[in-house]
């Protein structure tokens, strides 16, 4: 793999993933709690709590208080299951939500010190660099570290989501949560329109054509949506590869879905490109880049808005 590779893969895994707020939780689209809000009821866990990962035990000595998050996906899961009032600091990319305590720390490359000097009672990354070898180094400092990489698929998202509920106690909201996001995806895909062949689609992760296949997490959110992606599963075990413009262009298809900042306009005025389909038909379509790269609560907005595109796309139409 090359270094820009490198870069770009942890760069997604580094990615996508305040105040007290009212008794019962306001709900947002996602089916989650507005950011901030917990909500009454349910048994608080006993600690210590051990928390069984795919990266070994954690343990919660007690219910934390002062918790750092350094990946903006579990920033946003923090503030959606109401443990928001416990952060007090997030990675520099955590930009969601606004009420979130931004600070300079970094989750891409962390400083065990600087993470040290804010007293946490846990640290929460979605990547683990070597060196410093975060969540050794943490352990030094008898800091528990709750490990949770980027997710394969939803189902991978709940479980995180549930981990982070075993170690803050939040287990109303929590739970809350997760069902309402399963039920939104389960009404989500009832509703996409049943077509003889898998419209298709191309995932831009970068100007030079870098993409995300299906074997991604957000491929498998566009597949619930019936979309395929055109470079199939993975290329030469690769899941974010490098395409050229010749590929895409032999693809040519239904949909190009930019997760880069390009503009539909750049897209068309590439070499060749004006004849595909996506672009004529006006299906070159711009996604929110923090969205689209966590695996969060919010992912179930975008798949709503694949699913829209999706099915005002004619029965006939070029897949």
């Amino acid at each position: 793999m090359t270094a820009k590779r490198r870069r770009i893969s942890a760069v997604l895994a580094t990615l996508a993933l305040g105040g007290l707020g009212a008794v019962q939780p306001a709900l947002g689209a996602s089916g989650a709690a507005r950011p901030g809000h917990r909500t009454a009821g349910g048994k608080r866990p006993a600690y210590p709590v051990t928390v069984a990962t795919a990266f070994g035990r954690v343990r919660v000595a007690h219910q934390p208080h002062r918790v750092i998050s350094l990946s903006p996906t579990a920033t946003a899961m923090l503030f959606a299951i109401g443990a928001g009032h416990e952060v007090v600091a997030v990675d520099n990319d955590s930009n969601y939500p606004k009420t979130a305590p931004r600070t300079k720390l970094s989750g891409y490359t962390p400083n065990v010190q600087a993470i040290a000097a804010y007293h946490p009672d846990l640290v929460v990354i979605s990547y683990n660099p070597t060196p410093p070898n975060l969540v050794h180094a943490l352990g030094v400092l008898h800091i528990p570290v709750l490990y949770l990489p980027a997710a394969r698929n939803l189902a991978q998202s709940y479980a995180e989501i549930g981990e982070l509920d075993k170690v803050t106690g939040e287990r109303a909201t929590a739970t809350h949560v997760v069902s309402s996001m399963r039920a939104r995806v389960a009404r989500l895909v009832h509703e996409v329109h049943r077509r003889a062949h898998r419209l298709t689609y191309f995932y831009e992760l970068d100007p030079t054509l870098y993409t995300a296949t299906g074997a991604t997490f957000i491929g498998s959110v566009l597949s619930l949506a019936g979309l395929k992606d055109i470079t199939g599963p993975s290329v030469h075990g690769d899941d974010y590869p490098q395409l050229s413009s010749e590929a895409v262009l032999q693809a040519n298809p239904t949909f190009v879905l930019l997760a880069d900042g390009a503009s539909p306009a750049s897209v068309a005025a590439r070499p060749g490109w004006s004849a595909l389909a996506a672009v004529r038909d006006h299906r070159v379509v711009r996604l929110d880049q923090d969205v689209a790269s966590r695996w969060g609560p919010r992912i179930v907005d975008l798949l709503a808005r694949v699913v829209h595109l999706v099915n005002t796309v004619p029965a006939k139409a070029a897949h």
